[in-house]
């Protein structure tokens, strides 16, 4: 009965104009979408640039994607295919020959609903046929998340149809019905943002909201929460549009009708409270390169993390960042989470907000002569919240001392032992922690990770220090998301008067300002003959001393500066040429190489080594190999005159001459690591934020790289994925003229003709 009432329902479809008019509507606008991206691809492909992940780029992605586009303006097509599958029944009086057969109410809405599935189908058909077209036009097409994109818009429109269906049933106006159905959707697209204030309620809107449902179907993640979502909300529209049949039919009572309307509504959201649950979820990621889950590498830190874990969240609302913080957008910040709980589904979220003076001076200007209260006042007042919510600086001190992070957002990760650590955010574009960082912060919690220790007494450039010369920006910067206490490393200042402490692994000397005495230089020998990691940078200044370290490895600074012949910079500033070599060892480099990014290296001294010394010795940036360079001995002047090689007072040309260098050798059983610098200030804080019109540096890197070298690999953390094979379009700019003709103009004729021909049959019988 199902069957034949869904069988009629789609005659009397497709007899009418409407049907066909939206499928023709639908595709001209889809071609249109799907074209124009199609279009800016190849176009940057003939220009020559390089594309990647086509295929991620025309169905899927957050902008200009074919399904992102689309979902965006499926709505509207729905309430007009819906609105008349009742209302008319009811308009036209036929409901009272449904009501007076044999057919159950249930099976006349699951019937009706019937139809609309497979209308859906025709839809999901007419997207598939540009799937259809990317298969064979994008080289090594990544098919399975286009699919999956394709389910999360039939289960979209399915959902869609059931609200339109339900709405249909409660008044015989099709207008009505259609309107009724757009504010039911709208409700449902911001439902989510309602209530997020009320801890009671926020999950329960946060469930209910529809808008973005689709999202993670399109980049290619099918989760049980999302596909539940869907059956869920499809089944409690039915339920109602049967509830309401029912009572139409049997003349039941308001109050009965909506007692029923209001079990079916809580049984849904007690269904659907329990499928958001963490450890109930099921996932599965269709993407080639698994860019929706967790790298390897992520997954096997939260693999040993056997303890229940909790994350607190402190907000000031006098920091800059606190909308990161705020009630509303709780349940947003959980999903930052969402592919660490999917492997650590008993990990919490607890939120702590307080008002405490920090560094923000736009608030002296917005707000002056106000305590920090009246200011956390004010804003409540702004942002309508509840001033109670934020505990006073003396309240928050009980819980967290929050001093050392100067009061900023931050967030403190907990185990049940009690092991702790600090999760920042950054001051940057991207601002929140991403997969590296975060992971790097549990990594803590698992396992003791690489230790490095600044050499001091010798006028060394300090890890602590703000000045351009020194390193407090890679050390110990909270801010900088590159800095190595985000990064995974703990670090530490120390001095040659006991021997280097074991748990040392990584001993960073730059610039000496004064030789070692030879009671510190034991010591330090000592170090490295037990096998410890070194980064030694030196500048041309400070080269005696610094030569009397490297002497042991048989790698000298040559004397003097290299120099070169430039318009627009001094002639003492030089780029590193990153190696081939370098990058296929460190992918951190190996991103410089590929992107033609250097190290930018003010004062700096060429490297000599021994090939056949104790270590294995690899060049990692070299002085360019084109234009007149040459280490400079006689001139320190780099501002004023002219400078010029000569050969007889030692100076030699150095293209691509080593100025920095990476040794290796085994010794008591491990790998000892060694990196040499001729020039210090190119890890500097004044070098790292340096931009130079026409240099493309990148030192953040290198010291990333360096790092990830010495500490065997361990951090930071890598969370690199398999690189995309969809990179090539096998399309011409006439073939997309061709294609455009064909989807925008053939396919909606053909639709057309279609029913043109059923009309024109049917008006002659």
């Amino acid at each position: 009965m199902i069957y034949k009432i869904a069988k009629t329902e789609l005659k009397t479809l497709f007899y009418s104009p409407i049907a066909w008019l939206i499928l023709i509507v639908f595709t001209i606008q889809s071609s249109l979408s799907f074209m124009r991206v199609l279009d800016s691809s190849v176009t940057l492909q003939e220009l020559g640039r390089a594309l990647q992940g086509i295929t991620h780029r025309v169905y899927s992605h957050h902008r200009i994607g074919l399904f992102t586009t689309i979902q965006q303006y499926l709505y509207l097509y729905i309430p007009l295919l819906t609105m008349g599958l009742m209302s008319k029944e009811i308009s036209y009086g036929s409901i009272k020959l449904l009501y007076s057969s044999p057919i159950k109410n249930r099976e006349i809405i699951l019937g009706k609903y019937l139809a609309m599935l497979f209308y859906s189908l025709i839809i999901v058909g007419i997207l598939f046929l540009y799937v259809l077209y990317g298969t064979f036009t994008i080289e090594n097409m990544d098919l399975a998340p286009a699919l999956t994109g394709l389910l999360g818009m039939f289960l979209l429109i399915s959902a869609y149809a059931a609200i339109g269906l339900f709405m249909s049933s409660l008044t015989s106006y099709q207008v009505v019905a259609a309107i009724g159905t757009l504010a039911i959707l709208s409700l449902l697209n911001m439902v989510g943002n309602l209530w997020q204030e009320i801890a009671l309620v926020r999950e329960i809107t946060y469930w209910l909201s529809i808008r973005g449902r689709s999202n993670e179907f399109i980049s290619g993640l099918i989760c049980s929460e999302d596909v539940l979502y869907f059956l869920i909300v499809i089944a409690l529209f039915l339920s109602l549009a049967i509830i309401r049949l029912n009572a139409h039919r049997q003349k039941t009572t308001f109050g009965k009708t909506f007692s029923k309307y209001a079990v079916a509504f809580f049984v849904a959201l007690f269904l659907g409270y329990f499928s958001a649950r963490p450890k109930l979820m099921i996932y599965h990621d269709s993407t080639r390169t698994k860019s929706n889950t967790l790298t390897e590498n992520s997954q096997n830190i939260l693999s040993q993390l056997n303890e229940k874990v909790t994350i607190k969240t402190y907000s000031n609302i006098l920091d800059p960042y606190y909308y990161l913080g705020l009630p509303r957008g709780e349940m947003t910040d959980l999903r930052r989470f969402r592919q660490y709980l999917r492997f650590k589904p008993d990990m919490k979220l607890k939120y702590y907000r307080y008002y405490h003076a920090t560094e923000n001076p736009s608030l002296e200007k917005r707000f002056p002569n106000m305590t920090d209260r009246e200011r956390m006042l004010e804003f409540s007042r702004v942002l309508r919240l509840d001033s109670a919510i934020f505990k006073s600086p003396e309240e928050i001190a009980k819980l967290e001392d929050l001093q050392p992070e100067g009061y900023r957002f931050v967030r403190t990760i907990i185990t049940e032992s009690g092991k702790k650590t600090f999760l920042r955010v950054f001051d940057d574009m991207e601002v929140t922690p991403s997969e590296a960082e975060i992971s790097a912060a549990f990594k803590r919690l698992v396992m003791p990770l690489p230790q490095v220790a600044f050499l001091t007494g010798h006028g060394e450039r300090s890890s602590g220090r703000l000045r351009d010369r020194d390193y407090n920006k890679f050390a110990q910067e909270k801010p900088f998301r590159y800095s190595l206490i985000n990064q995974g490393f703990d670090f530490s200042d120390i001095e040659l008067n006991q021997p280097v402490p074991q748990e040392i692994d990584i001993l960073i000397i730059s610039d000496l300002r004064s030789p070692l005495t030879p009671q510190e230089m034991e010591l330090l020998e000592n170090y490295i003959d037990r096998g410890g990691n070194l980064i030694v940078a030196g500048e041309p200044s400070s080269r005696e001393y610094t030569n009397a370290i490297l002497a042991k490895f048989e790698v000298e600074m040559l004397p003097g500066t290299v120099v070169r012949e430039s318009e627009n910079y001094a002639p003492d500033f030089m780029v590193g040429i990153p190696t081939k070599e370098a990058g296929e060892m460190i992918y951190w480099i190996n991103t410089m190489v590929k992107k033609d990014y250097v190290l930018s290296m003010p004062s700096t001294a060429a490297l000599k080594y021994n090939p056949n010394g104790p270590f294995s010795v690899m060049e990692l940036f070299r002085a360019e190999s084109e234009g007149n360079i040459w280490n400079e001995t006689e001139s320190t002047n780099f501002i004023d005159g002219h400078l010029t090689i000569n050969p007889k007072a030692g100076e030699e040309s150095l293209n691509d001459a080593p100025l920095v260098i990476a040794l290796n050798r085994t010794i008591n059983d491990k790998e000892q690591k060694i990196i040499v610098l001729g020039d210090a200030d190119c890890i500097s804080n004044g070098e790292i934020g340096m931009r130079r019109t026409g240099v493309s540096s990148m030192n953040y890197n290198f010291i990333m790289g360096a790092f990830y070298w010495l500490s065997d690999f361990e951090v930071p953390i890598d969370v690199r994925r398999p690189p995309s094979i969809d990179n090539k379009l096998n399309l011409t700019l006439s073939g997309i003229t061709k294609a455009r003709w064909s989807f925008v103009g053939v396919i909606p004729l053909l639709l057309l003709i279609s029913y043109l021909t059923i009309w024109i049959r049917r008006r002659r019988h």
